[in-house]
């Protein structure tokens, strides 16, 4: 049977995979298993529902709050807020469980629903299937009359609780600092422009009009040429791609080249690393992260810790190590002292605090390191389980890492989200990279 949590919660086509009677019973479930340690007796358990701004948003969020009001909890809901900002509030309203309606930057016909527990934190794997478990023989029934949940409605104040938190993390005057900011038509539309000129940056926003059906509809983190384009025409210093949930950012220079996530990290990292408050001096990173930003932090003097593909896996390695940073090359940076995910408002605040505090461009401060050449194919596969046991697979896997020898490496592993393969080499040669691959990715498309 195959496991419906995948590496970021639960998502699928919407009203399709992922349906109403689908969400509803997934509540139920998730109500029951992360309430288990409520004390009985003495107070109602809560929840918090945010959602980006896609239409089934509305539809999910509705069959959730039922699901886990049928189950005696209080839920709030607080319309639509990025997924850190989710988090925070369930830490902030003291709220038992949180959850977050949106499939980031997946098309808007897809949704998706993650969970966090006590304090605003991903759930690990073994309470991920035990609600699983919870959903085979769910009794419908649950408590009657005043056993019953409320739901309540409160958007406004979940905002300015979020904007009022991201003013404190980051204390330092942007003014003088022109930053255009992709809002992806999604749940940092409000959000993330408020808080850059909170900040007193001069704010020149784009794709921040959302109507339900055009979410990373030709804009945000994946599609970043509508911002290069956008940063030089306004003459801007810097330019900020959010995804739909607003957990990614990645970054634009001010002649429109793009800075990823692996860069925005060496960045941050090095900027710690002077104020001593980088922990062991380490970076935590995934398996996906380029081969240049290793070679930058030894160079200086930085530790990286490797870890799977997913923010969920980087959190737990932070945690593990007290680590002060981590995060993906796709632009998920995690900061522990300010936020228990990824929180892509956050990483652009840091990252225009390190231009103000230095007086350096993204530019300059981008050639900490010097990003190798790789390919990425993403391959529409059938059954993504069978993939790595091809021995057609197994042998192209071997002959191209034979052939790029300690000049490169391959990384072949599915989506944890989409029913794709994900096929990488790096090489020092652009040329060797996407012929490497192209030839992987054919083999696996075969399969």
């Amino acid at each position: 049977m195959t496991r419906l949590f995948g590496t970021d919660g639960v998502r699928g086509l919407a009203n399709q995979v992922l349906t109403a009677p689908l969400a509803l019973k997934l509540g139920a479930a998730a109500a029951m298993v992360l309430t288990e340690k409520t004390g009985t007796g003495k107070r109602r358990p809560t929840a918090i529902i945010g959602r980006d701004p896609r239409v089934s948003g509305e539809m999910l969020a509705a069959a959730m709050a039922a699901g886990m009001a049928s189950k005696g909890v209080d839920v709030l809901r607080v319309g639509v807020i990025p997924t850190p900002g989710l988090a925070f509030l369930t830490d902030d309203y003291g709220a038992d469980i949180g959850v977050m309606i949106s499939a980031s930057h997946n098309p808007m016909p897809d949704n998706g629903i993650k969970f966090f527990s006590a304090g605003g934190r991903k759930l690990p794997d073994d309470v991920e299937d035990r609600i699983e478990a919870a959903m085979e023989g769910l009794d419908e029934t649950g408590p009657t009359g005043t056993g019953i949940g409320r739901v309540i409605e409160e958007s406004l104040d979940a905002q300015e609780r979020y904007l009022a938190h991201l003013k404190d993390a980051i204390n330092v005057d942007l003014t003088g600092i022109k930053v255009v900011v992709d809002c992806a038509n999604g749940a940092a539309s409000v959000v993330a422009p408020k808080a850059y000129a909170a900040a007193g940056a001069e704010v020149v926003p784009i794709f921040n009009q959302p109507n339900a059906f055009n979410i990373n509809d030709g804009s945000g983190s994946t599609h970043m040429d509508k911002i290069q384009a956008a940063v030089v025409e306004h003459g801007a210093d810097i330019g900020l791609a959010h995804d739909g949930d607003a957990d990614r950012c990645l970054a634009v220079d001010a002649e429109g080249n793009i800075v990823d996530g692996d860069q925005i990290m060496a960045i941050l990292a090095t900027g710690m690393k002077e104020k001593s408050s980088l922990h062991e001096n380490t970076l935590v990173a995934t398996v996906m992260s380029n081969l240049g930003l290793k070679i930058a932090m030894r160079r200086e003097g930085i530790t990286i810790k490797e870890t799977k593909v997913g923010d969920r896996y980087v959190l737990e390695e932070l945690g593990r190590g007290d680590y002060s940073l981590g995060g993906e090359q796709s632009g998920h940076i995690v900061v522990p002292a300010h936020a228990t995910t990824g929180d892509g408002t956050l990483s652009g605040l840091m990252l225009m605090a390190r231009m103000a505090e230095t007086g350096k461009s993204l530019k300059q401060l981008a050639d900490v390191m010097t990003v190798l050449p790789q390919v990425l194919i993403n391959v529409p596969v059938s059954n993504k389980t069978l993939i790595l046991e091809d021995e057609n697979v197994r042998t192209a896997i071997a002959t191209a890492e034979s052939e790029l020898g300690d000049t490169g490496r391959v990384l072949l592993r599915p989506s944890g989200t989409e029913e794709l393969f994900r096929v990488m080499v790096e090489a020092s040669d652009s040329e060797v990279a996407r012929k490497v691959a192209g030839r992987l990715a054919a083999v696996v498309a075969a399969v």
